[in-house]
């Protein structure tokens, strides 16, 4: 039987200062296989007072790497590899921007933001490709730390999206800022 422990307390932040939580919301398992897996997110708060999660968030949970697999899988299926990486690195780089949720379930089910996720194919499982392009971004991120968006820009309607800057175009997607 799963056991949780809750803690809560409140916690006085100054502008400057950094706040460890682990990243299931300061929910902790005890007695499980899970708390070999748990990591930590690093909070800063800056001089605007919001909150959000640091650069040193790079580890996920076996759930969220799989998700964003499955997205991968979903949206760069036959893509090149590099571009596998670079989608992946776009939600994780969206985890990170104040403007998306902060976590990556958050940000792959947000109304309207991954085909895959309307279309149900975010449902079938990754290929090996998939999830070694989930790690690689997890591992070397920084190569594609400014990207926010991509898409086809052979299928793609929506005005919004050709608004964009396009930093760099890897197979059939354009990435952009």
């Amino acid at each position: 039987m799963k056991q949780l422990l809750f803690i809560a307390t409140t916690i006085t932040l100054v502008i400057g200062s950094y706040i460890y939580v682990p990243s299931f919301a300061v929910a902790a398992s005890i007695n499980t296989e899970e708390t070999k897996n748990v990591s930590t997110r690093k909070f800063a708060v800056d001089k605007k007072e919001n909150v959000k999660a640091s650069d040193e968030s790079a580890n996920l949970t076996n759930n969220e790497k799989n998700l964003l697999a499955r997205l991968v899988h979903a949206e760069a299926k036959g893509e090149p590899f590099a571009g596998k990486v670079a989608v992946a690195d776009v939600v994780l780089n969206r985890v990170e921007n104040k403007q998306f949720p902060d976590s990556v379930e958050s940000v792959i089910y947000e109304k309207n933001a991954f085909q895959p996720v309307q279309n149900g194919s975010i449902q079938k499982k990754a290929d090996k490709e998939s999830r070694k392009a989930v790690e690689e971004a997890l591992k070397n991120g920084k190569e594609n730390k400014e990207l926010l968006y991509f898409y086809n820009p052979d299928t793609a309607t929506s005005d919004w999206i050709f608004s964009r800057t396009v930093v760099k175009r890897i197979g059939n997607h354009a990435f952009s800022i």
